[in-house]
């Protein structure tokens, strides 16, 4: 998978994709993240990427302009599956937007900032719009990351265990039950013995229990419609 972020600010992303997994899956060739800076494409000497919106208001807008130049680069050296765009108001992102998005081969990311783009990229050049919740950022980087980091872990190979990934929170619309590691006692504070057991069927079955219940505690939303 290839994924092209283009941002006004890419130094905000450097620290993401330098760590952990995503800098494995990076190290491994199985997943590349470039980070594009959009002022690369501005056409004055001041490499102006916003400028005042028609009919005035307080704030400045991205400017179509080298938005366009800049994905017409890119597509011209490869197909994209999406152009995404990060935004308070797009679909929200879950755990299914994530599965689907993982099948795919390229993407481009464009992050917003200031107060948001000249609509007429949204018209025209975006085929996606994603929000990882209802408050407004400064711009739209670190969204990007957090979808990245999202869709990238599933890609098969990222992780040392292919099964982690299916186990997930809300991978079924379910919690992720209880987890515990050694010592199996600490302060009185027991595991529960059925994870000792060495049971499977057994320890199956009350993981699935706990999701469930922890589920309809914490987040009844989730079981709506199952």
């Amino acid at each position: 998978m290839r994924i092209d972020i283009i941002s006004v600010v890419p130094e905000l992303m450097t620290s993401a994709f330098s760590h952990s997994i995503l800098k494995r899956a990076a190290n491994k060739g199985i997943a590349e993240v470039h980070l594009i800076n959009l002022r690369d494409y501005a056409t004055d000497k001041h490499k102006s990427v916003d400028d005042y919106a028609f009919g005035g208001g307080a704030g400045m807008v991205m400017m179509i302009e080298p938005i366009a130049a800049c994905m017409d680069d890119l597509k011209s050296q490869r197909n994209y599956d999406e152009v995404i765009y990060m935004s308070p108001d797009g679909e929200m992102l879950n755990q299914s937007v994530s599965n689907q998005l993982s099948l795919k081969q390229n993407l481009i990311i464009l992050c917003g900032h200031y107060k948001g783009v000249d609509e007429r990229v949204r018209e025209h050049l975006i085929t996606r719009e994603i929000s990882i919740g209802n408050y407004v950022l400064s711009g739209g980087e670190l969204a990007a990351a957090v979808l990245c980091d999202s869709v990238i872990r599933l890609i098969p190979g990222v992780l040392n265990d292919e099964t982690s990934a299916l186990s997930d929170s809300f991978q079924d619309n379910l919690i992720a039950p209880p987890v515990y590691t050694r010592p199996a006692a600490f302060n009185g504070w027991k595991v529960p013995e059925v994870l000792l057991s060495g049971h499977n069927a057994n320890i199956d079955k009350w993981r699935h229990e706990q999701s469930v219940k922890r589920t309809e505690e914490r987040r009844p939303d989730l079981l709506k419609g199952k």
